[in-house]
């Protein structure tokens, strides 16, 4: 007899700490699912986690082209099915067979029975689009695509790829793939894949993994199964025809049994929606932890500003990942330390972080990593101390990292009182606790951990070096995080740190993003629209003043009088500089000169800007000699805007000057952003202690300079797609104030 057509879906349940029977080592909870709407939405609306719902969590599934041979694509697809218990309706589609195995095999689309929600289809390329037809034809609301042929393979199969985005566009069902391994719910045991990592284990767990690679993915997969660490999904988008990395991630999200999510990325088509994925993600608590590649081979673009030039793909996606949580990480392993840390601790109050170990050695390594990667070793307060030295013995140490030495080994209560005395010092908002094989008192030590994490919230990392295998199920049991080497401990613990303060911030600006109103520019409405080109600089100074953004004074001369003129009205000391459209960086041509203190200055400097432009660009037109108030500061910065094609607007801060392109001290966010935002990126420069005064010299306004940031963001997010690039270099700070003195606005 075939399975039931149509299972109602089970109730959403929060995660259950408490292991299965029949496998101790899995992370283990009753059936969760994804919201089950109760209508289906219109085809046109736009896509929400809901419409993932007969993907995720279907109440029957139909495998196309169903095979006998369990070896094969879709006979793996349907053992899996069978062998892992899913409770839904199974209906293989071939009609070469009348059954497979118990199963009745249909012998065709028209014939399956009514509630199917999805279908599994490895047809070939050629007819995926027709299939996708007759599939929505019957009532299927969704598909995983195994077959490849598409745009992975050129013209040809991008065409093929085209005709399946318009059998989607016509009949609104939901596609994963093609050109995808498929995916897994572990909870309800839908195993949607031809993957053989399916044949394995595959019990749930609190974090998913949703990743554009099939071949990583399984590997990150196969990875976490040794360390016995489990994921709740398993997600392979392919070709992202239809569901893109993004709208899987907020899907899986939704389900309340996943703490975490996690992923590959290797490029985002749409990056609003990794932003609205991203902000969702910090509003309702869970973190995301990603590995995006393309560090180096996305290079900078050819661009009239320097923001365009330093703007490269991997650094605008770095600022956005910053900018909304997003933890990114280098491999799978760093990503598996993490996202077990992750999804076991309480979120860090602070970054004061307390070592216990049992080697004065291992102590260092963390101790300096954690210097490195901006995390306090905590300072003990002098209660703390002395409540130390009663415990440890006096040939260890009770500064951070706290030695316990060797005696640990032979009375593990040393650990235990330690980590209590550390764990109540105000100063502590996390403790790593580093110790190494201890196969005979394996049960004690593990005792002791559960004790502690059970009386306080605190993150608790155990790091431990060849840990027992009995250890290591018994502390997963316990959702303990266990990492098996000092550095990646103290990695993972950086990563909740951050995403724990991500998330206060975030929080605390709600009501600063609420109330903030874009400016209003009706010089940038009557600019006529055309071909990209810069703004003259009087033209743009006028633009940038109604976006609340300070400029110097300046004023255009024609000649020599007239800039006599301007000097004086402006006041002396003044800077001079050529003005052409085909002169973007005036530098370049020596047509710049600074600190002109009088009208024969003003007269000579004149003349050698002219002469200076002859002889580097005979053929640029020229409309005259721009006269500016000179303005001097204690450090020189620079902002600037250019338009990525994920995200749109992208704000950089950095600090400025003529070798800004060479230096790139610079953090890039997506506009608009907040004051804490714009502080946090001041916070990333290297170049950072140039705002607190250096050799003596007083600090800048720094206040103002978080206030010019937050404009020149709002200014971008409003002008949208016709601010092409904008360049404030340098910004002038003062003690009490922050002014653009050259400025760059390019308009299409």
């Amino acid at each position: 007899m075939p399975r039931a057509a149509a299972l109602p879906p089970p109730d959403p349940v929060r995660y259950r700490r408490t292991p299965r029977a029949s496998n101790p080592r899995a992370w283990s909870r009753t059936p969760s699912a994804l919201p089950d709407p109760a209508s289906e939405p219109p085809v046109n609306e736009p896509a929400s986690p809901d419409l993932l719902q007969p993907l995720l969590a279907p109440r029957a599934i139909a495998i196309l082209g169903a095979s006998a041979d369990p070896e094969k694509l879709n006979g793996r697809t349907v053992r899996a099915l069978v062998d892992k218990g899913y409770a839904g309706g199974i209906y293989p589609v071939n009609p070469k067979y009348e059954r497979i195995g118990e199963l009745r095999c249909y012998p065709d689309v028209a014939s399956l029975p009514d509630g199917v929600d999805l279908a599994i289809v490895a047809t070939p390329a050629a007819i995926v689009a027709d299939t996708l037809r007759e599939l929505a034809a019957r009532g299927v609301r969704a598909a995983v695509v195994f077959s490849s042929g598409f745009s992975e393979t050129g013209e040809a199969g991008a065409a093929r790829e085209r005709e399946v985005r318009r059998a989607i566009d016509e009949t609104g069902i939901r596609v994963l793939g093609p050109n995808c391994l498929g995916f897994i719910n572990a909870a309800r045991n839908v195993m949607g894949t031809f993957s053989q990592f399916a044949s394995g284990p595959t019990p749930p767990g609190p974090a998913a993994f949703v990743t554009q690679s099939g071949a990583l993915g399984t590997a990150t997969n196969s990875t976490a199964r040794r360390r016995h660490f489990s994921f709740g999904y398993f997600i392979n988008t392919g070709n992202e025809v239809d569901v893109e990395w993004s709208e899987a991630m907020r899907a899986v999200l939704e389900d309340p049994a996943i703490r975490v999510g996690s992923g590959y990325i290797e490029g985002l088509r749409n990056g609003e929606r990794f932003v609205e994925t991203a902000r969702h993600a910090l509003d309702i608590g869970k973190p995301l932890v990603a590995i995006k590649v393309g560090r180096s081979a996305a290079g900078a673009r050819a661009a009239a500003s320097h923001t365009g030039a330093l703007a490269g793909a991997d650094a605008v996606f770095d600022g956005v990942a910053r900018q909304f949580g997003v933890q990114r990480v280098r491999n799978e392993e760093q990503l598996l330390d993490m996202v077990e840390v992750l999804a076991c601790c309480p979120e860090a109050k602070g970054n004061g972080l307390a070592v216990i170990t049992r080697s004065g050695g291992a102590g260092v390594i963390m101790a300096d990593r954690a210097g490195e990667l901006g995390l306090e070793m905590a300072n003990f307060t002098d209660e703390t101390r002395a409540r130390l030295k009663e415990v440890v013995p006096v040939f260890g140490s009770t500064g951070n990292p706290v030695d316990v030495t060797a005696q640990g080994l032979v009375d593990p209560t040393l650990i235990q009182r330690s980590i209590e005395i550390v764990m109540e010092d105000p100063g502590v908002h996390a403790v790593i606790i580093w110790l190494s094989l201890t196969e005979k008192l394996w049960k004690m030590n593990v005792d002791i951990f559960k004790a502690v994490r059970a009386k306080y919230d605190k993150p608790l990392i155990v790091c431990w070096v060849s840990i027992p295998e009995p250890a290591l199920l018994a502390l997963r049991e316990a959702q303990i995080p266990v990492i098996r080497s000092a550095e990646p401990a103290v990695d993972a613990l950086a990563g909740l740190v951050a995403f724990s303060r991500a998330r206060r911030e975030w929080m605390a600006d709600r009501p600063v993003r609420e109330a903030s109103a874009l400016p209003a520019l009706p010089a940038l409405a009557a600019i006529a629209a055309g071909a990209p080109r810069a703004l003259g600089t009087i033209a743009a100074a006028e633009l940038l003043a109604q976006a609340g953004i300070a400029t110097a004074p300046v004023r255009l001369a024609r000649t020599a009088d007239e800039a006599v003129e301007h000097a004086r009205a402006l006041g002396f000391p003044v800077a001079m500089k050529i003005e052409s459209p085909e002169i973007l960086h005036k530098t370049e041509v020596r047509g710049v000169k600074l600190a002109l203190a009088d009208e024969t200055a003003v007269r000579e400097a004149w003349t050698v800007i002219h002469g200076n432009v002859r002889r580097h660009r005979p053929e640029a037109s020229i409309d005259g000699v721009i006269v500016q108030k000179m303005i001097v500061g204690e450090a020189e910065f620079v902002l600037g805007v250019s338009r990525d094609p994920a995200f749109g607007p992208v704000v950089m801060a950095g600090i400025g000057g003529v070798l800004v392109e060479v230096i790139k001290d610079v953090s890039f966010r997506r506009a608009p952003v907040t004051p804490t935002q714009a502080a946090r990126m001041l916070d990333e420069l290297r170049g950072r202690a140039l705002l607190d005064g250096v050799r003596g010299g007083p600090p800048v306004a720094r206040g103002k300079l978080i206030e010019l940031i937050c404009a020149v963001s709002r200014f971008a997010a409003a002008a949208g797609p016709r601010l092409r690039e904008l360049d404030l270099n340098p910004i002038m700070l003062s003690t009490t104030d922050a002014i653009a003195v050259d400025w760059l606005v390019v308009i299409e």
